[in-house]
């Protein structure tokens, strides 16, 4: 018998191609791709590629399953709030119109609150890096409005 396990789904229109959305998802000089606020990145993107991110002081890290440029990417994610457990990110990159439907559906998190804030740091991190294309405000991150309790993506 499997494991329960927590599940987060998160979808964002974004004003542009999915071959710019890809790409912006993956440079860490673009606000509001989780990368973007590292104090240290380390990332080889590409399959069995690895990554490190620490923030806050908190190391995340995993591997890339998947690198299907411009459609999808997926890694694995492990870090503390993970409570050592490899869950896994997918990252898929759909044309909508003139747009992109991007949507990140991290799951096999184990069930526990530090896990549970996962869907809080998506949500936040996905809505920043909308607003870096087309007509956007160019909103840089802010930690405390990534961990605030008014916060909720419901």
């Amino acid at each position: 018998m499997k494991e329960k396990t927590l599940k987060f789904k998160i979808e964002r229109t974004i004003p542009a191609s999915p071959e710019e959305v890809f790409d912006a998802w993956l440079n860490p000089k673009v606000p509001g791709n989780i990368w973007n606020a590292a104090e240290k990145f380390i990332c080889d993107a590409k399959t069995d590629g690895l990554f490190y991110w620490l923030l806050k002081g908190t190391a995340h890290y995993g591997r890339f399953i998947e690198v299907d440029r411009p459609h999808k990417l997926q890694h694995t994610w492990m870090s503390p709030n993970t409570l050592g457990h490899e869950s896994n990110v997918t990252v898929t990159f759909k044309k909508k119109g003139k747009d992109t439907l991007m949507t990140v559906v991290h799951s096999d998190l184990p069930v526990c609150e530090p896990a549970k804030g996962h869907e809080n740091g998506w949500s936040y991190f996905t809505s920043i890096f909308v607003e870096q294309f087309g007509a956007g405000t160019r909103k840089k991150f802010n930690w405390d409005e990534a961990h605030s309790s008014n916060n909720n993506s419901k």
